[in-house]
């Protein structure tokens, strides 16, 4: 039996206890969130903002007059009295292999480091990483900064930029409202650029003729002249990179400057490692354009790495007396313009649920009145990546996604491409509720329905409709941009699964009500083979029981079919598409088309290359 505890414990005992309640109630610090490992797409930002940190990195080496300029335009800006903001300075080493000048180079050096010394910084804490060797801009960059918490924020600012004094009100408005306000929130925006936006880094990109009145929007190009960095996808892009340059894998992009500049520069630029991160992850950085092509920040663009000689500021500075009430005004995301690398515009969350979406959507996704229904059910996420690069590749843009529900089509809709719930769409259409379908046959008849639904709106909005299945990668565009001069509105594919429907009053007659009706109805009596039974084949079964006519496609002349059979084959000439069965795995198509050199995508299920036509 246990009895009370001796008298000489009592003392230990009651300090233990006390030890305890100190622990569980004082205050802890916020923790490397487990949710940026990996990224959390669900993340939402607490309504209230907390006491956020956001440390100014500067990057320096041997400019002391840069240095100088761009240190006392941030130490005349405008901080709040009860907010903290810490100056973090990089001055890398000059190399230790250089010979030439060396006493010089220790005396620029030694007048450098007098200086930050010497220089005051009374808003925070001012801490000097003094480098012993060189290690460029690219290592200046990514080892300036890895967040310790999801409040934390960084500005990287390389030596040769000048601030207005007005830059530190306009992050912090755009922190508590892009950040921290969840209705603006999104996870895809990885911070913000104060240079006046004018690179476009896609070749033959669109020449960036913004509004003539100021605004915010959003571009997947990093601004190096100022950047405000959100904590969760640096801590991504690190990761990445780590993974990345472990592997030797090169930041190559194709169809972009940077990638030139890479090639040429290597390792001594970090800018193509970011570009190629941004493009496979679909992210965005909020931008501003102010009147008169002013800045919050500037460029010198002294002598460096990045010009050879000094070019001077690259716009003029907003200072206290350009400001006015506009200034901080800050527009929903919902409401805000989305651009690409070819600073062609982007429209995300696109997604179709009823027929008035579907109506209100059509008319973004038309090209000269012909929409492309492409079916996603039983393609991979593989194979639908690389048929969205070969769409980029033709200038292809008229296209909508039907599929299921999953995170994948809801992903493709965040980027930009229209899509259609398809269980919510057919749920949310009354007729659909009430017909009678068999259980055995019910995925199939959803299949078929849901692309008849969709053919009978284009018809309504005098548009002419392909359908087609995403199994299959188009060689050219010449299939969607043919006019057909006869007669027929009706033009089938059946073992390829592609109807073209054209628009006429005929065909809308055709395709009414009654005849979705009719489809569930005879569905189920309908006798096709098991590899025939799709929506191209059924459809054209009942179009022609019915009297219509319907135009067969000479498939051996249109596509090439690859299969197990014929693992070595080469493209045949003047093919519109190179089509394949579901039930081909995806190794074995990744392997035929990259033979035909029509896999184009990356490890990452990113496109090789970035692609831009003029608009």
């Amino acid at each position: 039996m246990v009895g009370p505890p001796k008298k000489h414990f009592l003392p230990f005992l009651l300090l233990l206890s006390l030890c305890i309640i100190l622990l569980l109630y004082s205050p802890h610090p916020n923790p490397i969130s487990t949710k940026t490992f990996p990224l959390n797409p669900h993340y939402i930002p607490t309504a209230a903002a907390p006491a956020f940190s956001l440390t100014i990195k500067v990057l320096t080496f041997n400019r002391l007059n840069s240095l100088t300029r761009c240190l006392t335009s941030l130490s005349k800006a405008h901080y709040p009295p009860d907010h903290p903001v810490h100056l973090h300075i990089f001055i890398d080493h000059f190399p230790n292999q250089s010979h030439f000048n060396i006493d010089l180079e220790l005396r620029d050096s030694l007048a450098i480091l007098q200086f930050v010394d010497g220089f005051e910084w009374k808003w925070g804490q001012k801490i000097v990483h003094y480098r012993t060797t060189n290690v460029g801009l690219q290592a200046q960059w990514l080892e300036a900064w890895w967040p310790t918490s999801d409040d934390e924020f960084a500005f990287v600012v390389e030596d040769d930029l000048e601030l207005s004094p007005l830059y530190f009100k306009y992050l912090r408005a755009l922190i508590l409202n892009y950040y921290y306000n969840a209705s603006n929130f999104s996870p895809f925006v990885y911070g913000a650029s104060l240079q006046r936006p004018r690179f476009v880094p896609g070749k033959h990109g669109n020449k960036m003729l913004l509004d003539s009145t100021s605004g915010l929007f959003l571009y997947q190009l990093i601004g190096t002249w100022g950047q405000l960095l959100f904590p969760k996808p640096w801590k991504e892009f690190r990761l990445w990179y780590d993974d990345h340059k472990a592997k030797d894998i090169k930041p190559f992009l194709d169809g972009m400057v940077t990638t030139g500049w890479y090639k040429k520069m290597g390792e001594r630029i970090w800018t193509p490692w970011f570009i190629k991160f941004i493009h496979c992850r679909g992210y965005f950085n909020i931008n501003a354009k102010f009147p008169d092509e002013k800045s919050l920040s500037i460029s010198h663009r002294d002598a460096g790495v990045n010009y050879g000689k000094t070019a001077g500021p690259d716009s003029q500075l907003f200072d206290v007396n350009s400001f006015d009430s506009k200034f901080l005004e800050m527009k929903s995301l919902s409401t805000m313009k989305w651009y690409d690398f070819c600073f062609r515009e982007v429209v995300p969350g696109r997604v179709v649920r009823s027929l008035n979406d579907l109506g209100s959507i059509l008319p973004s996704v038309q090209t000269k009145q012909t929409i492309l229904l492409v079916s996603l059910f039983g393609v991979s996420e593989a194979v639908t990546r690389n048929l969205l690069c070969h769409f980029e590749r033709l200038n292809i843009w008229n296209y909508i996604f039907i599929g299921p529900a999953t995170d994948f089509l809801f992903d493709l809709a965040r980027r930009g491409h229209a899509v259609i719930d398809a269980d919510l769409f057919l749920n949310n259409i009354r007729s659909y509720r009430s017909m009678r379908i068999q259980e055995s046959n019910a995925g199939f008849m959803k299949d078929i329905l849901l692309k008849a639904y969709v053919v009978k709106k284009s018809l309504e909005f005098s548009y002419s409709i392909w359908v087609v299945d995403g199994n299959m990668v188009f060689v050219n565009n010449d299939m969607l941009l043919e006019s057909f001069d006869s007669t027929d509105n009706f033009y089938a594919g059946e073992s390829l699964d592609l109807l073209f429907v054209k628009k006429s009053p005929s065909a809308l007659k055709i395709w009414a009500d009654d005849f979705l009706h009719d489809v569930a109805a005879m569905v189920d009596k309908i006798s096709l083979p098991r590899d025939g039974r799709n929506f191209a084949s059924v459809m054209t079964k009942l179009l022609e029981q019915k009297g219509s006519k319907v135009k067969h496609i000479d498939e051996k002349s249109f596509g090439m079919k690859i299969g197990n059979q014929n693992l070595s084959q080469t493209l045949e000439t003047n093919k519109e598409v190179v089509y394949w069965s579901r039930e081909l795995d995806t190794h074995t198509i990744q392997k035929q088309l990259q033979e035909f050199q029509l896999w184009v995508i990356d490890n990452d299920f990113s496109c090789t290359a970035v692609v831009c036509n003029k608009s």
